[in-house]
């Protein structure tokens, strides 16, 4: 599972960028910072590889293994 807090995500887009296998998108709407957050749009295709998770300068990103 792919947990973003939005609240702390500034909108870098490194997460999208480093996904293997593109399950993260850019947001249309803002967060109340200002900037799109990622949003997951194929879950169900994450390997859990974690680089999302691991490249995110702002830890607004993480994932929980179910």
């Amino acid at each position: 599972m792919i947990i973003i807090d939005e609240n702390f995500c500034k909108g870098c887009r490194i997460c999208t960028e480093f996904c293997p296998t593109k399950v993260l998108e850019d947001s249309t709407t803002i967060n109340k910072k200002g900037y799109y957050p990622p949003v997951v749009t194929k879950e169900g295709e994450c390997h859990g590889c974690r680089l999302c998770e691991l490249h995110c300068p702002e830890f607004a990103i993480f994932i929980v293994n179910e």
